[in-house]
């Protein structure tokens, strides 16, 4: 039996912009490609839909906030729905030191992501799902001594973190790809109401 076809030109050369624009970067001291990350942001997303531009835009969403990549480029290369995707995902620009712009950034992630349209939350919710089993993985091997990692070295502010973005992304509950993450950030972070 031949295998289905399908037209994946636009993830293809998403996924080739995200490799070339994270090129030697390393995720977080992880001491891995920082590609990875995306690529199983791609993978969560694609538990949930088979939708080109979403899994573009799951493969693209750190490139603008992380490399020198622009939001009008990826507006040109992938089309103004990509690049709004994207957008959605990236944290907002404010002036100071990270720690510092770290609660008010994330407040407005949250509020966003709570007001977003699915196709964007489907979205959030690859990249949160990635960062969510990172941090599930390492706080398993080395407890309270992870938050030293983060700019904000603090639990509480991680943990408000998440749990607003399970409440945020909750219309996604429907999916396997929520209830792990609903379930990793009660693990590490404990029962929220």
């Amino acid at each position: 039996m031949a295998k289905k076809k399908i037209d994946s030109s636009l993830l293809d050369r998403a996924i080739t912009f995200a490799v070339k624009a994270h090129a030697n970067t390393e995720r977080n001291g992880k001491g891995y490609p920082y590609i990875v990350h995306p690529m199983e942001a791609v993978v969560i997303v694609a538990t949930m839909t088979s939708d080109q531009e979403l899994l573009a835009a799951a493969a693209l969403h750190d490139t603008v906030e992380d490399t020198d990549a622009t939001f009008e480029q990826i507006r040109e290369e992938f089309g103004e729905r990509v690049a709004r995707l994207v957008e959605t995902e990236s944290d907002i620009v404010i002036d100071g030191a990270e720690e510092d712009t770290w609660y008010m950034r994330k407040k407005v992630a949250i509020a966003r992501l709570g007001a977003a349209r699915r196709d964007e939350q489907i979205v959030a919710l690859g990249d949160k799902l990635s960062n969510m089993r990172g941090i599930a993985r390492d706080y398993t091997e080395l407890g309270e001594a992870l938050w030293q990692r983060f700019h904000v070295k603090e639990k509480a502010p991680h943990a408000w973190h998440y749990q607003g973005l399970a409440k945020a992304l909750s219309p996604l509950a429907d999916t396997e790809a929520y209830q792990e993450f609903n379930s990793l950030v009660k693990k590490v972070f404990g029962d929220y109401s």
